[in-house]
């Protein structure tokens, strides 16, 4: 990763924060993006030479702004890691978050990509676009549906863009991890467990007994996958949806 340059949204905690430490280990020239400025801040001040923009992705002109200045820093992008979200889950009615869910999760991701395609590397060298989706996106869990349909919508933005991108030598592809151990996780297992009136303990068991290696991924697992993706290794590999979910989902 030498003297590449990565863009990675959602970089301020868990599994973006991960992907940012794992890819400055490898040599990356980082750029890293979130809401939360502080937190963003943060990860990049350790990381050498890492620049911390502050940036709500569901704002298209904020979003275009973000990358040309990523551009302007560091120079053409090489990689998008496209992490950045929200999750939880959605009733119907008046408090109904679909509409935000689906615009940070959705429209926020494709402006991202979009953004980022313009200062992509030229071909010949390969320029790579990855996606954070979840294994939502291969399951319905109830009350979950604005959750389940962003994340599944993903794969088919992926699958489009990989057959659209590929004559520029840009291999796009997504993640689909399942529990992984970071503060999203932690307070969804807490909302089980308040639902259903039991212990944190209780509902972290039930949960990982649905997960055949019985724990949370860690999120060095995933960022592990994303460093693979960039590599050299995955030349061939464009237009897939990589599951890491402990066995939960097997597609």
């Amino acid at each position: 990763m030498a003297a590449r340059h990565v863009v990675v949204t959602g970089a301020g905690t868990g599994i973006g924060r991960a992907i940012a430490t794992r890819l400055a280990a490898d040599g990356a020239s980082l750029t890293l993006l979130g809401r939360d400025g502080t937190r963003l801040a943060a990860v990049a001040s350790a990381l050498e030479g890492a620049v911390a923009i502050s940036c709500d992705i569901r704002d298209r002109a904020a979003v275009d702004a973000a990358f040309d200045r990523a551009a302007a820093t560091h120079g053409p992008i090489d990689a998008l890691v496209a992490n950045a979200g929200v999750g939880g889950s959605n009733e119907p009615g008046e408090a109904d978050r679909f509409d935000d869910i689906v615009a940070t999760n959705v429209t926020g991701t494709y402006s991202c990509l979009r953004a980022a395609q313009r200062h992509l590397v030229e071909a010949p060298s390969p320029g790579h676009l990855v996606v954070i989706s979840s294994v939502l996106a291969r399951i319905g869990v109830p009350g979950y549906t604005a959750y389940c349909a962003s994340k599944t919508a993903l794969l088919g933005l992926v699958r489009a863009l990989a057959a659209e991108l590929a004559p520029a030598a840009v291999q796009v592809n997504a993640i689909c991890p399942g529990w992984v151990d970071t503060e999203m996780a932690r307070e969804g297992i807490a909302a089980i467990a308040a639902g259903r009136d039991i212990s944190y303990a209780a509902a972290l068991h039930d949960a990982m007994s649905a997960v055949p290696l019985g724990r949370m991924s860690d999120p060095a697992d995933v960022a592990g996958v994303v460093a693979w993706l960039l590599s050299p290794d995955a030349r061939g590999v464009t237009g897939q949806a990589i599951d890491i979910n402990g066995g939960a989902y097997m597609g």
